[in-house]
């Protein structure tokens, strides 16, 4: 029998996944992206001279499986990312942040130090984490965010909650899943030291697994298409078709609505499941002044209930973390009603935040260099979401941080969708 061959379809972080544990595995990859570069919506590209990334992306401790798919193709967490504790600072100093140690005593000693919260704010939050441990990080399916921190103080849902909750599920708390946002909290929190912690890019995306997955599988025999959209996926008497390559197997690891145009003929159901999910955008702007480092390197930004509209949840400073160029990012997660105003009102709103929250900055009319917007960023993780699964057909496969499964849409879904598919294929084909 000969080698096995796969066709992955789609080079973010998912395909990439799929493809380097399928080359471990023994087969023989073809891996096609329709970008002319790796990393799906997670990736950089070259602005005015510089590699900026589409989004700023954060990492925490607890995604285990991307920094051990990172170091498996050669490059080094230790240096591509700065570790900090979880920090949900805001630029007058108040908030939280948790010290190093065990999960549970260092969650209860920083809540008890937060800055601007009294006493009640503080013991309530323990009092309801505690409720949340005993109930294994449980709630009913139907659930939001909001209704499961109804009773929470004023300040912890602004503060903490809203924050977390954004920055996790791109969704905002009165839609968000708290199924979801538990399973979130449990792994983040408390499932082992160091596991809540920041994990922030001193590189530009691609330098995280992009380019050293696609150099690790072009040295391993991999063949590497970029700029080709797979324009038909069919069955063959040897299994399967995609354009002019013969596989026994497939991953579909491109988008959802590309995943369910591939599929349609010949898994219906799945195609309109995908086809279903909702998204919610999510904007950066790069703003550049040449001024003085932020207090931080990350910093949560205030979002206040009355006064002038500030669509960033977090500003991270480029310059603080090495990256070319310097500057900042603010960050404006579930956007979807900024977006819905048009991207120059957007990047007015956020220039005008920044001026505000750092009086004497940012004022040249240059000051924003760059604004993008992913507008599929995520799914909407609302309650009770129909995800597809990872199944289609025998020899048929999908990956992606919309398939079915606990976690939202992040680095490290897309990471263990994608190996799970392979281990799928891998037990179906054994």
């Amino acid at each position: 029998m000969g080698q096995r061959r796969l066709v992955v379809v789609g080079a973010g972080w998912a395909g990439l996944a799929g493809a380097v544990r399928a080359v471990q595995a023994g087969w023989q990859v073809t891996l096609l992206e329709m970008a002319p570069q790796a990393g799906g919506r997670a990736r950089s590209t070259a602005v005015a001279g510089l590699l900026r990334d589409n989004g700023q992306h954060i990492l925490i401790g607890a995604y285990r499986q991307t920094l051990a798919l990172m170091r498996s193709v050669g490059a080094d967490p230790q240096q591509l990312l700065q570790r900090l504790p979880l920090t949900l600072r805001y630029p007058d100093g108040q908030g939280l942040q948790l010290p190093p140690g065990a999960p549970l005593p260092a969650f209860v000693r920083g809540v008890l130090a937060a800055r601007g919260w009294g006493w009640r704010d503080r013991l309530t939050l323990l009092a309801a984490a505690g409720g949340w441990l005993l109930r294994g990080f449980a709630c009913p399916a139907d659930w939001t965010v909001a209704r499961l921190c109804r009773r929470l103080p004023a300040a912890v849902r602004r503060d903490l909650v809203e924050p977390l909750c954004v920055a996790a599920l791109n969704t905002p708390m009165a839609e968000a899943s708290a199924a979801v946002f538990l399973t979130v909290l449990r792994e983040a929190l408390f499932s082992g030291p160091g596991s809540a912690d920041l994990l922030l890019p001193r590189q530009p995306l691609a330098a995280l697994l992009p380019a050293p997955a696609l150099t690790w599988l072009a040295l391993h025999g991999a063949q590497i298409e970029l700029g080709h959209r797979a324009r038909q996926l069919s069955r063959s008497a040897s299994g399967w078709q995609v354009d002019d390559w013969a596989a026994d197997a497939v991953l579909l690891a491109c988008p959802p609505l590309e995943a369910a145009r591939l599929a349609q003929a010949c898994a219906p159901d799945w195609a309109q499941t995908a086809r279903a999910l909702r998204y919610e955008p999510i904007v950066t702007a790069y703003l550049h002044d040449g001024g003085p480092a932020l207090a931080q390197p990350l910093l949560a930004l205030p979002s206040p209930a009355d006064g002038p509209e500030a669509p960033a949840q977090f500003a991270l400073d480029l310059g603080a973390l090495g990256l070319p160029g310097g500057g900042v990012a603010l960050v404006a997660s579930g956007a979807g009603a900024w977006v819905a105003r048009g991207l120059p009102a957007t990047g007015q709103a956020l220039l005008q935040q920044a001026r505000r929250t750092w009086p004497g900055r940012f004022a040249a009319p240059d000051a924003l260099v760059h604004l993008t917007a992913e507008r599929r960023a995520t799914f909407a993780c609302t309650p009770g979401l129909q995800r597809p699964g990872p199944a289609l057909a025998p020899g048929l496969v999908a990956a992606g941080d919309y398939i079915a499964g606990p976690y939202p849409a992040t680095l490290e879904g897309a990471v263990r969708a994608g190996e799970a598919a392979m281990a799928h294929l891998g037990a179906g084909m054994a």
